[in-house]
């Protein structure tokens, strides 16, 4: 926890902080502050890139080892990848924008009807998780035609290559207090 609060201070001298990268369209809650966790956890981008620590691992168990080190080492970082990933299939599809868009609309529709009275329906209230239900449903045809299944599942694909991939080659990084380990010749 210190150790946060010190790389909180030196972003924050450096004039950045994880509350100034996060968009202010997110509000505060768990979700925000899940996002600020991963920003202040983040590895550097410098090691996390560097091609010299890029090699093939010698066997299987070395794969297995280099897999479940570097996915708990390099969370952060990859979460931030998977972010990206979704960010380019977004903006590089313009009906799934449009999808989105009205689905955000809907939703943002039905919260401004809301604040002013209760919705009801065949006089009935409806709670606000039908509405947002009701929000989906409408979006529904504008993502079928947008291919949002296929934008879902050319993400996660795309994901689990890059960070399989930098996972398996990137050599782990030795941790102070590690016991040497003796491989059998």
């Amino acid at each position: 926890m210190a150790a946060e609060k010190d790389q909180q201070k030196d972003a924050e001298a450096e004039g950045l902080s994880a509350t100034t990268l996060l968009p202010k369209l997110i509000p505060t809650g768990a979700g925000r502050e899940w996002l600020e966790r991963r920003r202040a956890t983040i590895r550097p981008w410098g090691s996390f890139l560097d091609q010299r620590l890029f090699s093939r691992p010698r066997n299987l168990g070395e794969l297995c080892q280099r897999l479940v080190r570097n996915v708990e080492h390099y969370q952060s970082n990859y979460v931030f990848v998977f972010l990206g990933l979704i960010l380019y299939c977004v903006v590089t599809s313009p009906m799934l924008l449009v999808a989105l868009a009205v689905f955000f609309g809907a939703c943002y529709i039905l919260y401004q009807r809301t604040l002013q009275s209760k919705l009801v329906l065949f006089g009935r209230e409806v709670s606000p998780a039908h509405q947002y239900a009701l929000a989906g449903g409408v979006s529904f045809p504008f993502f079928w035609l947008a291919g949002a299944g296929s934008a879902v599942f050319w993400v996660l694909g795309a994901t689990l290559v890059v960070i399989g991939s930098h996972a398996a080659f990137h050599q782990i990084e030795a941790v102070e207090g590690e016991e040497l380990q003796m491989e059998p010749v």
